[in-house]
């Protein structure tokens, strides 16, 4: 088996279809629900916008993930309020990449004195938390957000 050379890219370098057909995949749509209708190409644009602008605002933000070039996932921080979420959504094919590339974009949170904590909001389909417990995250209790209920959960930084 080929060791894993995960990169961390901008959401502005991945093809747009690329983006799209990630966004379109159920699987993808399972445990995103504020991810609704059908997905489109200008509906990517408009969103990759977004994230670009957060990155203007924030200087941290989502990021592309890869291994050995080709394209896995997207996720990273965003602003929630007071707090810097940290969302992850992988490909089908990427799901066992999700502990590595965590790490990595945590230690880069570690690494600005911005972060004290950064908070994780699980929608209710993802049942299993034992990796964000093992983490050190806390669970907090439930939220709302755009309508729809999470489970927001903390991990300390410091």
């Amino acid at each position: 088996m080929t060791p894993h050379n995960i990169q961390f890219a901008r959401l502005s370098d991945i093809p747009t279809e690329r983006l799209t057909a990630h966004m379109s995949d159920p699987f993808v749509a399972a445990h995103m629900p504020l991810l609704t209708g059908t997905w489109t190409d200008e509906m990517t644009q408009d969103w990759v916008a977004a994230k670009e602008a957060h990155w203007a605002t924030h200087g941290l933000g989502h990021w592309a993930f890869l291994d050995h070039g080709a394209y896995v996932g997207w996720g990273g921080f965003e602003r929630e309020g007071e707090d810097w979420d940290f969302g992850l959504v992988l490909t089908r094919e990427a799901v066992g990449l999700g502990r590595a590339i965590t790490k990595r974009a945590l230690d880069t949170a570690r690494r600005d004195p911005r972060i004290d904590s950064v908070t994780f909001l699980l929608p209710p389909t993802r049942r299993h938390t034992g990796a964000l417990l093992r983490l050190g995250a806390v669970q907090e209790g439930d939220v709302e957000l755009h309508g729809e209920r999470f489970q927001k959960f903390r991990l300390r930084l410091s």
